[in-house]
């Protein structure tokens, strides 16, 4: 074989046509992902590369074909997914970060309590997964004491590297905790005294009616939550309210058709002031918010303002 480096784009230009080839869209972007990938560089600086010698095709070949061949989602492939301002660490076992999440992630970091300079305010990850809510948190604000709850051993392992990774940058270490978020009892040491609890849960009802590379590829667990939706979501909003302290703010994701019921959920659990639900960059309804009452407030028959 030719020992001289093959020039960028023609492997670029053969990656693409077999992605194509299986039907995925973004063929030439994930193309362009999967040689910068396996050079080792930055995408915009790619196509500056020298070429990719035998070892380095073989390796994009073996990419493209578990993921034109199996659906195999590309971020698993790579071994990273972009987060905000972060890149976790994903792979089989964790679900994969959206982009729709940052979106809650800005919400709640307007409304912390401003930095003093003295101990900063604790916030609760509830369904942590990889970790992409609770260390963004922790990176934009070095002062909050971020814990994160995750109960599936698979990406437990996946929030416990992505946190090492995170210290070791210089972020502020997060704590890890292995619990169920639908468990009433889950972190006494903190009732009433959280500033926020955030919580992408496993939220979409029962379907086959998902892309095959997720049906295939991403856990269950992280994904459905019974019938409607709800069964994660209606025991952590029940947590929580006792988990905040008066004043604290509640942000919960959800799927797209199911935005008034967690809203009502929310509004009728008690504890919880005006209830609002907000849309994604698409315009499609994405997470809901609450305000905790303090406890002279706390009346569940008291009627929720809900507006969008």
């Amino acid at each position: 074989m030719d020992p001289r480096p093959v020039p960028v784009a023609g492997v670029v230009r053969a990656a693409a046509a077999a992605l194509a080839g299986a039907g995925i869209d973004s063929a030439g972007v994930e193309a362009r992902l999967i040689c910068a990938h396996v050079l080792g560089v930055d995408r915009s600086r790619l196509m500056l590369a020298d070429g990719l010698d035998e070892a380095a095709i073989a390796e994009v070949d073996r990419i493209v074909a578990a993921r034109a061949g199996r659906g195999v989602p590309l971020q698993y492939l790579l071994g990273t997914a972009p987060s905000g301002r972060l890149e976790l660490s994903v792979g089989p076992g964790v679900f994969i970060p959206r982009p729709e999440t940052e979106l809650l992630v800005e919400w709640i970091l307007a409304r912390l309590p401003a930095p003093t300079g003295g101990v900063g305010p604790v916030v609760v990850d509830l369904c942590a997964g990889s970790g992409t809510i609770a260390l963004e948190i922790a990176h934009a604000r070095p002062d909050a004491r971020v814990h994160a709850v995750e109960l599936h051993e698979a990406a437990l392992d996946w929030l416990r590297r992505n946190a090492a990774a995170r210290a070791d940058a210089g972020d502020t270490p997060i704590e890890i905790h292995h619990g169920d978020a639908t468990d009433p009892h889950l972190l006494p040491r903190l009732r009433g005294r959280v500033a926020a609890v955030v919580s992408n849960p496993p939220y979409i009802p029962l379907t086959d009616d998902l892309p095959a590379e997720v049906l295939g590829h991403e856990p269950t667990t992280a994904l459905f939550g019974g019938t409607d939706g709800l069964v994660v979501v209606v025991p952590l909003v029940d947590l929580a309210a006792s988990l905040l302290a008066p004043g604290g703010h509640l942000a919960v994701e959800h799927d797209d058709t199911t935005g008034a019921e967690v809203a009502a959920v929310v509004g009728r659990r008690g504890g919880f002031g005006t209830v609002e639900q907000h849309t994604d960059l698409a315009g499609r309804p994405r997470f809901v918010t609450a305000t905790r009452h303090d406890g002279a407030d706390d009346d569940p028959t008291a009627q929720k303002g809900i507006t969008r």
